[in-house]
């Protein structure tokens, strides 16, 4: 997780979180959280990298559009990331 940007912890959290995570709704989510747009050529991209890192599995929610979900490497990495926060961060 070290090796990863900030926006691509921030795009695990968000897949985390989403019951149907998909391109649109996961840049939905992070323009609301950044409070502005969040362009294609940054979004995927991104997503592409944790696929290819291992952290996030992409399949085909119909021809156009792809769903993305953590792997269980993806969801280790991310509860890890959280336990260290914590040690931090107090609720």
């Amino acid at each position: 997780m070290y090796d990863l940007t900030g926006f691509q912890r921030d795009l695990l959290v968000v897949i985390a979180g989403l019951d149907d995570p998909h391109g649109l709704a996961i840049k939905e989510e992070l323009e609301e959280y950044y409070e502005s747009d969040v362009n294609h050529g940054r979004l995927y991209p991104n997503l592409d990298e944790l696929v290819e890192k291992g952290l996030v599995e992409k399949g085909e929610k119909d021809r156009r559009t792809n769903s993305y979900h953590l792997t269980k490497r993806g969801e280790r990495e991310l509860d890890a990331r959280q336990d260290w926060e914590a040690q931090y961060v107090s609720a």
